[in-house]
């Protein structure tokens, strides 16, 4: 079962989740914006260790420019849109963002 939500996968590599709105146009719109942030713990490291990695999930809106919650994406920028389903790990994450910040 699908959700409302779609993955925007970009050429530039970043993927971006939310809900698509007017996908017909040269810009395709994209609502309720999340994004995956993957940081690596600065501690110094032993030889051939790995470094730690967290991967957050992000909502558009708390960077330092100060975006609306809204993009507006080139559709020549768009590898491809998927759905997402509702058990999707990623929605989860958002779901559990949202109840964090009510």
């Amino acid at each position: 079962q699908s959700s409302d939500y779609q993955a925007v996968f970009l050429t530039n590599g970043q993927v971006y989740f939310g809900k698509v709105y007017t996908a017909e146009s040269q810009y395709v719109t994209l609502k309720d914006v999340y994004y995956l942030q993957i940081t690596q713990a600065p501690q110094p490291l032993k030889a051939g260790e790995q470094p730690p990695t967290n991967i957050n999930i992000v909502k558009l809106g708390g960077e330092l420019h100060g975006p609306t919650d809204e993009m507006r994406i080139n559709r020549d920028h768009i590898i491809f849109i998927e759905d997402m389903k509702s058990d999707s790990r990623v929605l989860q994450a958002i779901q559990a963002f949202k109840q964090a910040n009510q």
